[in-house]
């Protein structure tokens, strides 16, 4: 499959005509036709922003589940997500823009890494949109989202629901995104099918940890006396 390349006119003003109606709308429901019209006219289309503000996500999501909240003030915390975020969000656009490349070739995929970064990116744009779920969290949990001890979450059984519903949103928004990212990556690289989006996103990763699998299973085999 071959996708045209942008116009400059299309590239300078951010906005081309044919991104109506909004990526950002159709992207939900349409993922296939979507990407397809994004790389058309403009690949670099919020690429960045996107990334970005995914990094800022992830960052939150990982200082919550680590209780950074137990050593770190969450000004501080709130702080680094959203500067070392989107620093480690984009070195892994650009890994795994290589990896899934190189991984995609094997299975007959034909997607250059321009298109595979945009397929990336907007694969994520549910991620994107839970970011705004932590300014009411923050309101109504406070610091008790980045810490191991709850208890005011474990004293209020409201504040409790209302916290296990955030988090029910939250993983639908995920495994939403998990769908449209396995169906831009299929699109970009010619797959028919969103399976060989995942499975060449799966080889991609696997690529990465399996080596470090081996060498640490190689390390404790030397260790042992």
């Amino acid at each position: 499959m071959e996708f045209t390349q942008p116009s400059s006119q299309g590239a300078t003003s951010g906005a081309p005509d044919s991104m109506t109606p909004s990526p950002f709308r159709t992207i939900w429901t349409s993922p296939r036709e979507t990407i397809r019209r994004i790389v058309a006219n403009d690949p670099e289309f919020y690429v960045i922003f996107l990334t970005c503000l995914v990094g800022i996500q992830g960052s939150l999501d990982r200082a919550s589940a680590r209780s950074l909240g137990d050593k770190w003030p969450v000004p501080f915390i709130i702080g680094l997500a959203c500067t070392a975020g989107p620093v480690g969000s984009l070195l892994s656009l650009w890994l795994f823009s290589h990896l899934i490349r190189w991984t995609g070739r094997w299975l007959g995929g034909t997607a250059i890494r321009e298109h595979i970064r945009t397929a990336i990116a907007w694969g994520y744009v549910p991620v994107v949109f839970s970011l705004p779920l932590w300014i009411p969290e923050l309101a109504l949990f406070g610091s008790e989202l980045f810490t191991e001890e709850t208890p005011r979450l474990d004293s209020q059984p409201e504040l409790l629901i209302s916290f296990l519903a955030f988090c029910a949103v939250e993983v639908v928004l995920g495994l939403w995104a998990l769908v449209l990212f396995c169906n831009t990556i299929a699109e970009v690289q010619g797959f028919r099918s969103a399976w060989a989006g995942l499975g060449n996103f799966c080889l991609a990763v696997a690529v990465v940890i399996v080596p470090v699998i081996l060498l640490a299973v190689t390390f404790l085999a030397l260790k042992k006396p």
